[in-house]
């Protein structure tokens, strides 16, 4: 039986609420902000309020929502499965970035849309129009007042591939009380790892079940085979490495270690691949600064041999970029903390480096790490001798390649567990779907 909330936890729910509603009408400043920083599709910016970007369809429609690109390719294969029971889904992403990607994967029967700011009449205008028959959130989607929404209107919420931070977790066991009357919120909840499991147990949410990471069962990165020709025939046998994700002050990390390996492997390519791309040109600018030769492909220049860096800053290439390279750097792990998800790399047949910074992704990184199919370092100079080596040993890079991919094929499962798990909420959409074409 659930507890009832204590009065705390019901005295900073009813401020979080009043703040929203205080704060509502004065979002269209904030939105457009944003928008000027590229972080908002302007002509989109009103679906933030709730409103529709397309009508009902008839019949039941399940609500998946997933924050960044790698928690929707992650999910796709979740909705399709749903897709396939012959339910409609809608899916709401929350960056530029996920979305324009995200409406190109999206078969027909699904609809997209930005997801509704975290405040009362922006949800209610949204779950009014769409009236969602079940909401499956990704990883560590938790927002207030959208689960208490959905609670309120008896709308099944499911929390799929869910993992919990270090840091997360400590924050969220510092307001115990407010946990549980969020976590005991979900219907059910479908964790990365035992840990994540446990984690979430402990804040009050019941049922509590492992799946593994969805992402390890995706397709590995997409890319266009024309531009990747056109690009590899341009690299030729040029020794190339990538830093992919980086973070502020990790890309002036690669540019130093790109000036000082030029020096031993004179014909080296490198190429970054910012986490954020509308950081390009300070980065650009900075690399520059520092006498190296920058190639954007943002702007379509070209690089030739004289070229150190080649600049991608552009969506939905991550796959072709890793493809051009004989070793990745995976970054958010050496300035900053935390780590980015090394699957993807993994999965395109490159040598993995990362910083030791990347307790996010802790169960992925000790799955390689005990394969022998990635290297992490502590240090700039740990990073620079790795990449040093990695180049110039192409049996060893094979062997890390070979072992990411056996190791790879062993954590798959995830998507089966959790369609399984769905199933239970899904199958009774479908019993409803036939009732009512039948009336």
């Amino acid at each position: 039986m659930k507890s009832k909330p204590d009065l705390f936890s019901r005295v900073i729910l009813k401020v979080y609420r009043g703040i929203g509603m205080v704060l509502y009408p004065f979002m269209g400043p904030f939105l457009r902000l944003r928008a000027n920083k590229g972080k908002e599709d302007r002509k989109r910016r009103y679906e933030r309020y709730g409103y529709p970007s397309a009508d009902k369809p008839a019949g039941p429609i399940v609500w998946f929502h997933a924050a960044s690109v790698g928690e929707s390719m992650a999910v796709i294969p979740v909705l399709e499965h749903v897709n396939s029971l012959g339910i409609n889904t809608i899916m709401t992403t929350g960056t530029v970035t996920s979305a324009q990607i995200v409406r190109k994967r999206l078969a027909r029967g699904s609809y997209h849309q930005y997801v509704p700011l975290d405040l009362k009449p922006a949800l209610e205008r949204f779950l009014d129009h769409w009236q969602p028959d079940a909401a499956i959130f990704t990883e560590s989607e938790i927002w207030p007042m959208t689960i208490l929404e959905l609670t309120k209107r008896n709308i099944p919420r499911i929390l799929v591939n869910a993992r919990m931070s270090d840091r997360s977790f400590k924050r969220w066991k510092n307001a115990s009380g407010l946990a549980e009357t969020l976590f005991e919120n979900f219907s059910h909840v479908i964790a990365q790892s035992e840990l994540d499991a446990e984690r979430f147990k402990t804040l009050g949410a019941r049922p509590v079940e492992v799946s593994g990471n969805l992402k390890v069962d995706t397709n590995a990165l997409p890319y266009d085979t024309i531009e990747f020709n056109q690009l590899k025939s341009k690299v030729g046998n040029r020794p190339c490495w990538v830093a992919v994700s980086t973070h502020e002050g990790e890309e002036e990390t690669v540019g130093k270690i790109h000036a000082v390996l030029k020096k031993k492997i004179p014909n080296l390519l490198t190429i970054i691949v910012p986490r954020h791309p509308e950081r390009a040109p300070g980065i650009i600018a900075m690399l520059k600064e520092n006498g190296l030769a920058v190639a954007q492909r943002s702007q379509n220049e070209a690089f030739d041999d004289q070229s150190d860096i080649y600049m991608g800053d552009t969506i939905g290439e991550m796959g072709l970029f890793l493809r051009l390279a004989q070793v990745a750097f995976v970054g958010r792990s050496l300035k900053a903390h935390g780590g980015q998800n090394p699957i993807e790399p993994a999965m395109t047949g490159t040598a993995i480096i990362s910083g030791k910074n990347v307790k996010n992704f802790r169960d992925s990184y000790k799955n390689l790490l005990e394969a022998g199919a990635v290297r992490l370092v502590a240090d700039e100079q740990m990073l620079a001798a790795n990449v040093e080596y990695l180049l110039n040993n192409p049996q060893e890079r094979e062997k890390m390649q070979n072992a990411a991919h056996k190791t790879i094929n062993q954590m798959r499962g995830a998507l089966k567990k959790t369609n399984r798990a769905l199933d239970a909420y899904i199958f009774p959409l479908t019993v409803k779907r036939d009732l009512k074409e039948l009336g």
